[in-house]
């Protein structure tokens, strides 16, 4: 959200929270505007910047950005397939507010689909396998300690999808992200210790994968989950 990117000819879309420092939008391709706009977007959910309950107009925040609303509307609208916003006729987008039921829901959800799956695994695939997980793994854990939600919401999904790539599903992979990225809003309020513990049962979740360890396994899946990680 803080890096500048470049909008129409001449106009930077500036990040929600103030312009990049050194005041030089990155040149990118005009279609990859939208894309660019979604993800800062979907940081500022993670982050809190955009709350839940508060309706957002597209053309206000293409103001803010620096460009039509067009693209951000088209963002928003990729939003409310995700479940993150909901259409608010003649006034924007409101961002969803989720209640601690629905995020148990979401984390039930999520381990009735991945728990089978990660068993399935331990079971059958190699321990050299999973070694080349840990660079992810260990990644959690260095954006945890920084503290900010964004950038381990992002490295979390990663080792998440990277670990149920493994069973060969794109369907589930797309279906398990979903959930996961439903799971992260509204940003649940946790200190840097609280990320750094989650980020922990990663590396205890690859241990006991490589070493074929079934119930550890679906012991850690099942509380990973239960702290929405």
């Amino acid at each position: 959200m803080k890096q500048g990117v470049q909008g129409s000819p001449g106009r930077p879309v500036a990040a929600l929270d103030g312009p990049d420092p050194a005041g030089r939008p990155l040149p990118v391709q005009r279609s990859s505007v939208r894309g660019q706009i979604l993800d800062a977007l979907r940081t500022a959910l993670v982050t809190g910047e955009l709350r839940p309950g508060e309706v957002y107009s597209a053309p206000v925040l293409g103001e803010r950005f620096g460009v039509s609303a067009t693209p951000v509307r088209e963002a928003m609208q990729q939003l409310v397939l995700e479940g993150a916003v909901e259409v608010v006729p003649n006034r924007g987008f409101r961002v969803v507010e989720r209640g601690a039921r629905e995020l148990a829901e979401l984390a039930e959800v999520r381990a009735l689909i991945e728990v089978p799956v990660m068993v399935r695994l331990a079971r059958t695939v190699p321990a050299e396998r999973w070694a080349g997980l840990r660079p992810l793994a260990e990644e959690t854990v260095r954006a945890a300690a920084t503290g900010c939600p964004a950038a381990y919401a992002e490295s979390d999904r990663a080792f998440h999808g990277a670990l149920l790539a493994l069973a060969g599903n794109e369907q589930l992979v797309r279906i398990a992200e979903d959930l996961h990225r439903r799971a992260q809003w509204p940003p649940v309020r946790r200190g840097r210790a609280a990320l750094v513990a989650d980020a922990a049962e990663h590396v205890a979740l690859l241990d006991a994968l490589a070493a074929g360890d079934v119930d550890g396994v679906r012991s850690l899946v099942r509380r990973h989950f239960a702290g929405v990680g």
